[in-house]
């Protein structure tokens, strides 16, 4: 059983008197700045000067550096651009200007794992992941609680990695909800796998799936959309908070018994299974890593077309019109 850690077992005084430097303004990034901020933290924010977060974040009342500056600054380093751009930003302005002494953080292990970032020796890395999108991260703080999160420690060359990173994680909240400790490379491994096979890939196009066969056999795209999209939420909620047996007791005994006999008709098990642990495979040996480098580097050819295919297709078109027409969950979520 991996070991999980609570609010006794962090402590902020960790960070007392130390910078944190968070690379960055996104929906992470902005989550992680405010929330560490409110623990009583001093952060400051490393962007490009021309950038659309700059004049926000400055608004949202830090200091705001370029990213070599803020990077100069900083006795933790928090990396929390995209994967993609994450190593030629490292090697041109945040290596150079690493403290010694200093920790690296962040909150996937992608360029640690593949080896596209290399850290310096004599200098900390951690792993400060929190289990759910930057705007959860900021609310659930606000109402005082927090999201589970994942620590992992790849070099404790000051002998205080742990205490730093479960410092961090108590800041942005995480001690409040849990800390799991794993490695970099079972982070990065299962959060791909979870994603490509089941949390994005798979789940989008069962639902694409199942949207154009009922509207293919003549019924609405509204209804359509309803059943096949709309209420996978409330199903996913009741297994969040219940578990999958929690959720059966709470639907009819209808849906349950159709999940037992369509279920396996939809998605054969083992045939799944064995498309999964190629998926597993590709990832493990650092082939989808090199293929979405080449791809980011090519100018997103196939990410750009699936992206504006998925944006015009009649699910989401649908989707959107209905939306806006309900007034149930219209505020639930604000993107950042």
């Amino acid at each position: 059983m991996a070991t999980m850690y609570y609010a006794a077992d962090c402590d902020l005084k960790n960070l007392e008197g130390k910078v944190v430097t968070i690379i960055g303004y996104g929906s992470q990034g902005h989550a992680h700045a405010k929330n560490l901020k409110d623990s009583g933290v001093h952060v400051v924010i490393g962007l490009r000067p021309e950038g659309k977060s700059w004049e926000v974040a400055k608004a949202d009342g830090f200091d705001v550096l370029s990213v070599a500056e803020a990077a100069k600054k900083g006795d933790v380093v928090m990396i929390l651009i995209p994967d993609e751009l994450q190593a030629a930003v490292y090697e041109k302005e945040i290596a150079p200007n690493l403290k010694p002494g200093a920790a690296l953080a962040f909150a996937h292990g992608f360029n640690i794992r593949y080896g596209y970032i290399k850290p310096p020796a004599g200098v900390d890395v951690f792993l400060a992941a929190p289990k759910g999108p930057g705007h959860t991260v900021r609310s659930q703080y606000v109402e005082g609680f927090g999201v589970p999160s994942l620590i992992a420690i790849e070099v404790d060359a000051t002998g205080r990695a742990k205490e730093t990173a479960l410092a961090y994680l108590a800041g942005i909240g995480g001690a409040r909800a849990g800390i799991l400790e794993t490695t970099f490379t079972e982070e990065t491994e299962t959060d791909l796998f979870g994603e490509q096979t089941v949390l994005c890939g798979g789940v989008v196009d069962l639902m694409r799936a199942g949207f154009e066969v009922l509207t293919e056999a003549g019924y609405s795209k509204e209804a359509a959309y309803f059943e096949c999209v709309h209420e996978l939420k409330l199903i996913i909620d009741l297994v969040n908070k219940f578990g999958v047996s929690g959720m059966d007791f709470s639907i009819s005994d209808t849906a349950e018994y159709g999940q037992y006999v369509s279920g396996p008709r939809v998605v054969p098990l083992e045939q799944a299974k064995e498309n999964m642990r190629g998926v597993l495979k590709d990832i493990q040996d650092g082939t989808f890593a090199k293929n979405w480098v080449a791809e980011h580097e090519a100018g997103r050819p196939l990410f750009t077309k699936k992206r504006e295919e998925i944006q015009q297709h009649p699910m989401e078109t649908t989707g959107k019109e209905l939306r806006e027409k309900m007034v149930w969950g219209r505020n639930d979520i604000d993107l950042v």
